[in-house]
């Protein structure tokens, strides 16, 4: 740190800029597959009827958060012109090219991310309830005013970013402490390599760990969100002691939260979640000798303090000074008795509180569609929809998608754990009664290859990974067993009606 100009944090500012573009072109390219089936005009839960339901309403309108599509209709096009928009623009910004310009450039083109993705996310209902779409939204409002290569990062902003990690991983871990049981007596590993919504390749492995190294997962876990974080703002002391001593305290504390991330990458898909944590803990990491440096005070023009412009510094000062004030209720979340999780205390979705998985689901129930050509559903045979990230076939090796985040196969895992089948399950029903083929392609298998079955129903299975003795008798990955039938069956009658 040199005063107003974070001049060893060069590298720290390259990794952020580009890798938070990454995540905005994934999140971008997955609303591209997905939102038109899931939210479009035809969508199971079509976004145009929230908009005109905000236009009616004057108490919808206040809820609904800022988007472009309050002033221009919607239309499954204009959402595509919107996304190519941001992959073009986040691509440019991988790449560096905005950032080789003055500072404004590269604020414009991530301000224009954040803008057009909060468009997306206020119109994308529970499709879009993800604590994820807030850090992303945060992230790349922070990344504007990072600037660009001509001249070091503003102090101020690097500090917001190690507030932001602190925010992340401080709340997540208190929401743990505060939340179930099982966090505190140390089991909670026990259960959630196997319940986790979307197992990857090695949760399985993970899973049958044995018992002593998950209680040190959760011990590694509580260390490295309620002790670690503190740490992250040790640098700032380098403002008053000399030596390399308060930054490497902050490298080696970032470095903590970035491996606690890997293994949850390596074990789990939990879409962009572990990677953004990833991604901007390395706002910790300075290395000196890299980028532009600032100058002395004798040497260097009025309009340049600390080697940046006076007008860039009073923009980041200013966004500096307006999250002191946005920060307090967060602030104060963190340490009340019932704190909520991913929460945001404002329209603009800035200085948000986090947490995650407060409780552990202890079996994992999931919910299994099935369709059958038979006119009779007493004595029908029933084949089942096969889902991309969600147990299905016994022997399939769960496959890894994160960063890419797979929306209607995360609210499946949600599904069991509701007192009631939501809306958009009764839609999904209807859309594969009539073999609507957008929707059909977000199934990773369709058993009538295209025709519309005569008949649907949901049953519900308790699933569980084999031990490696079952393993080796059989091959299979999960074992499970049939609890009850909790839709259906059900044909459709007339167009998007749905008669049991």
């Amino acid at each position: 740190m040199d005063g107003f100009a974070a001049v060893d944090f060069e590298f720290a500012r390259q990794v952020l800029q580009r890798g938070i573009a990454a995540l905005y072109l994934i999140a971008f390219v997955s609303t591209l597959n997905q939102f038109r089936p899931l939210l479009g005009e035809h969508g199971l839960m079509p976004a145009p009827e929230l908009l005109a339901w905000a236009r009616t309403s004057k108490r919808a309108g206040r809820m609904l958060r800022p988007t472009v599509f309050r002033w221009v209709r919607y239309s499954d096009r204009r959402l595509v012109a919107l996304c190519i928009a941001g992959i073009v623009i986040a691509a440019t910004l991988v790449l560096g090219i905005p950032q080789l310009g003055p500072p404004w450039v590269p604020m414009l083109a991530f301000l224009l991310l954040w803008g057009g993705y909060m468009s997306i996310t206020a119109i994308g209902q529970t499709f879009y309830s993800f604590g994820w779409e807030m850090l992303l939204l945060e992230a790349g409002f922070l990344a504007a005013f990072l600037g660009s290569d001509a001249q070091p990062p503003a102090t101020v902003v690097i500090v917001l970013f190690w507030w932001l990690v602190f925010r992340l991983e401080f709340g997540a871990g208190m929401i743990k402490i505060r939340g179930g049981r099982e966090w505190r007596d140390l089991t909670a590993l026990m259960y959630h390599h196997e319940t986790q919504p979307m197992p990857g390749p090695l949760s399985r492995q993970a899973h049958l760990l044995p018992r002593w190294f998950h209680r040190a997962e959760v011990l590694g876990n509580h260390f490295a969100q309620l002790v670690v974080p503190w740490f992250l703002f040790a640098p700032l002391l380098g403002l008053w002691i000399p030596g390399p001593v308060p930054a490497l305290v902050g490298a080696v504390a970032a470095g903590i939260v970035i491996a606690t991330q890997l293994w949850l990458v390596a074990t789990g898909n939990f879409a962009w979640l572990n990677w953004a944590t990833i991604v901007i803990a390395f706002s910790a990491i300075g290395v000196p000798g890299i980028g532009a440096v600032s100058r002395t005070a004798s040497d260097e023009p009025p309009w340049l303090i600390d080697g940046l412009p006076l007008a860039w510094l009073i923009a980041t000062a200013a966004v500096g000074a307006v999250y002191v004030a946005l920060s307090w209720p967060a602030l104060r979340n963190l340490f009340a008795r019932r704190q909520l999780m991913n929460a945001s205390f404002n329209r603009w979705q800035l200085a948000n509180a986090y947490g995650a998985f407060g409780t552990v689901t202890k079996e994992r129930i999931e919910i299994v569609v099935e369709g059958t050509m038979d006119e009779n559903p007493d004595a029908a045979t029933w084949r089942e929809y096969t889902f991309k990230g969600k147990p299905g076939e016994l022997r399939r090796i769960p496959r890894q998608f994160a960063p890419y985040h797979l929306r209607l196969d995360w609210l499946m895992w949600f599904l069991p754990l509701g007192h009631s089948l939501e809306d958009w399950f009764t839609a999904l029903l209807v859309r594969l009664l009539e073999a609507d083929r957008p929707t059909l392609r977000l199934l990773a298998h369709d058993p009538f290859g295209g025709e519309a079955p005569r008949w649907v129903r949901a049953v519900s299975y308790r699933y569980r990974f084999t031990t490696r003795a079952e393993f080796r008798e059989g091959h299979e990955r999960w074992r499970r067993d049939r609890r009850s039938e909790v839709w259906g069956p059900a044909a459709l009658r007339r167009p998007g009606r749905l008669d049991e």
